[in-house]
């Protein structure tokens, strides 16, 4: 697997989530706490047998990095006290 391919994903994974944390960062806080666990969650999960592998690899770490982005961002949002979009 080619790294600019593994890069644009991860780019791609942390681009969503920031637009989507600037675009609907409105909804309570507890949904950026579960999120934050679900990435702790998906990061910790040994894979199923069989499914070792690059591809398997780069989708769990796109996850990962789209839900701690989203989980931790808000609260990252708040304490910098930056302004929100409508």
């Amino acid at each position: 697997m080619s790294t600019a391919l593994v890069l644009s994903v991860y780019l791609a994974a942390l681009a969503a989530a920031v637009f989507l944390l600037y675009r609907f960062s409105h909804h309570s806080w507890i949904w950026h706490a579960v999120a934050a666990l679900g990435a702790l969650a998906v990061g910790l999960t040994p894979p199923p047998a069989g499914w070792n592998g690059p591809l398997f690899d780069m989708t769990v770490g796109a996850v990962f990095l789209f839900l701690a982005i989203w989980g931790v961002g808000e609260f990252a949002v708040r304490a910098l006290h930056l302004p929100r979009h409508p």
